[in-house]
Parts: C-alpha cells; structure tokens; sequence
C-alpha cells in the first residue's frame, strides 16, 4: 500500500510507467515493416531431432584443378595432407563434430546426435562447414605447394544427410572407405599402365574395362611388381579424424623467486585435438577402440 503522504509520487510512478509500455508498444510496431512477409517464403529446413548429421564436401572440378595445379598422379600426398589441415580446422571451429572421414578430393563430418547447433539448421550446418573448409584451403596452401602458386579459387560442393541410428552411421562411413578402395585401386592400375607401360589414357581404360579387383591386383604385382597391399594406407584407406589428448611441449620463460632472470624450460600441456588415423572402419575393431564416438552423451 502507498502511503497516504506520497499519492503524487504513486501517481507520478503509474502515470510514467503507462506512458513507457505504450512507447514500447509503438517502438515494436514501428520496428517491423510491410515487407517483412517475406520471411514466411523461409523453407523450413530442421534436421530430425536425436539424429546423426552428417555434411560431406565435394571438390567442384577438381580434375581440372588438380591437372591445372601439376597434382602427382595417381596420388599427391601435399593435396591429402592440406585437405586434412582444412578439415581439422573445421573441427577446432566447430567442436559438435564427433569424427571426420575423407578421402581424394571429399571429405564427411558428423555432428553429434544431440547437437543443437543453430538449432540444427541444415543450411546452417552445410554452409558453415563449407566456407571454413574453402577459406582454409586457400589459407594453408602455401604451406604444401611452396613452388605451385594457386592459380585461380578451388570451390567444394555440399549436402546434409541426417542418420536415425548408429549403424546407418558406420554403414555410411563404410560405403565411404569402400569407395576410397575402388577408386584408388583403379587409379593406381590406371596411371602405372599409362606413366610407366607408356598407354593412352584411352588404351589404359580399354584395358581395365570389366575387370575386376583381383585382375587389377594382379596386373600391378605381374606387370609393375607392386603390392598393392604395400601402399600407403592414407591412400588405401582414406583419412580417420577423431578427438584426442596429446601433449605440446612448449618453451616457456619462467621466473625463479630466487633468481632475478628469467630462465627458460619445456612446458607440457595436454589438448585435445583431431588427430588424423589411417586404419579401417569397416570392421568392428574401431568401434570397439573408440566407443565414445558414438555415446549418447558424448
């Protein structure tokens, strides 16, 4: 109850107060415009909840760019590794990503089931992850192709799928390690035939037409003597990203009470990072090791 002294000063306070809601009222009808219908054209584009989201880049023309930019064929190591970096960027940026696979000029992210990530909006996710992915690309360029300027900028290509379960996962991620293998048995077969038995790319082809994985085997160990089981398994297998703890040696300046300089010593520090695997993914033995990329609560 107000005082019978201070009825002015009630008073004052109602009648300013009626007057500061009606201002508000009229400040948020002024805010908004005719033309703010638009926003209803906005497609609805939320992923499931309690799914995986998986988003997975494409080099747009990337036989044109890798012919243009002297790639080593069949494989170059400095374009796997930069793709790599990119991708580890994207991690250290967007931290809801459980694991990361790629291979060639692709690479996948998953986002964690229960990420709410710009309230899991698909163009959200996608074009995030792909400006990260391009800027990088152009950034750490320099730093594996010293001697190849960039010519003109690479483009990669997107989309979001969404996953209900953990095996459709794996199924996803094992399709993708298998595409790895065919494409790199071939191109392996393919590129000895032409850079060392001196085939057209045409005549090359002809000759592969219809074999099959152990007619190709069997002309690199027959006619090139390779194993192709003794290949790099970054170009068998793809790349793994995963979190782990690793620990930075570090040289840190550090004052002694006792002593008035300084006096530098190595510092370890433990982080967690993606750190690239090259192993496989398609069996059960992964999982197994690795039991948190797929928790519920990780």
């Amino acid at each position: 109850m107000w005082p019978s002294c201070n009825v002015k000063v009630r008073d004052f306070w109602i009648g300013t107060s009626v007057t500061l809601r009606r201002c508000l009222k009229v400040g948020a009808t002024m805010a908004k415009s005719k033309f703010e219908y638009v926003r209803n054209f906005e497609a609805d584009d939320t992923c499931l909840a309690h799914c995986w989201v998986v988003v997975r880049l494409d080099g747009r023309n990337f036989h044109r760019f890798a012919e243009k930019h002297n790639f080593a064929k069949p494989n170059d190591s400095r374009a796997l590794h930069l793709m790599t970096k990119c991708a580890q960027t994207v991690m250290k940026e967007l931290e809801d990503i459980v694991i990361a696979y790629g291979q060639s000029d692709e690479y996948s992210f998953v986002f964690k089931r229960k990420s709410n990530w710009f309230k899991r909006r698909a163009s959200k996710f996608m074009t995030h992850v792909a400006s990260q992915f391009a800027s990088s690309y152009v950034f750490y360029w320099r730093d594996y192709f010293e001697d190849q300027p960039l010519l003109y900028p690479p483009g990669f290509d997107g989309r979001v799928i969404v996953y209900p379960n953990n095996q459709t996962l794996k199924d996803y991620l094992s399709w993708r390690q298998a595409d790895c293998h065919i494409n790199n048995l071939y191109n392996t077969v393919f590129w000895a035939l032409v850079q060392q038995s001196g085939l057209t790319p045409v005549q090359a082809q002809e000759r592969l037409q219809g074999t099959l994985a152990a007619d190709k085997n069997e002309i690199l160990f027959s006619e090139f003597n390779i194993n192709y089981n003794n290949e790099p398994l970054m170009y068998r297998k793809g790349t793994v990203l995963i979190w782990q703890k690793v620990g930075e040696v570090t040289t840190k300046e550090v004052k002694l009470p006792a002593e008035m300089e300084g006096k530098k010593m190595a510092v370890t520090r433990t982080r967690t990072k993606p750190v690239p695997l090259y192993c496989d993914i398609i069996g059960d033995a992964f999982w197994k090791e690795h039991p948190e990329i797929l928790d519920e609560d990780s």
